[in-house]
This record gives structure tokens, C-alpha cells and sequence, in this order.
């Protein structure tokens, strides 16, 4: 079982650095390298609406389940 973040994706489609949304969400540049490597073990809803909101996107469009047959 895996979650896939898609950050990446959805930076290059809005054009957007990570710094620039590191400074929109409030989130640390530290913090958000973690979630974008897939290294995180949780994310907050704060932090997930926080990024929805400055991608102008949908949960789904972040975050992916692929199983392990894949």
C-alpha cells in the first residue's frame, strides 16, 4: 500500500515554486520537502487545506493510493 503525494505535479501545472507555496501555506521549507518526498508519516487537514487552498485544488489532486499490486 502507498500514498503518493503529488505536490510536484500540481506546482508545475500552477507555475508556483516551492518557496512561493512554503511562504502561501506557512509551512516550513523543511517541513513541506518531507511531504513532497513522501517521507511524511501524517499530514494535518490545517496543512492540506492550507495547500489546496493555494494550488486551487482538490485533496484528490495531491494526495493518490496506489496498492502495492501496481
Amino acid at each position: 500500500m502507498a500514498i503518493i503525494i503529488n505536490i510536484d505535479v500540481m506546482l508545475a501545472k500552477r507555475k508556483m515554486s516551492v518557496t512561493e507555496l512554503s511562504d502561501k501555506v506557512g509551512i516550513t521549507m523543511a517541513n513541506l520537502s518531507i511531504l513532497k518526498n513522501g517521507k511524511a508519516k501524517a499530514i494535518r487537514f490545517s496543512t492540506l487545506e492550507g495547500i489546496c487552498q493555494a494550488l486551487d485544488c482538490q485533496p484528490g489532486d495531491i494526495l493518490e493510493y496506489r496498492s502495492d499490486d501496481e
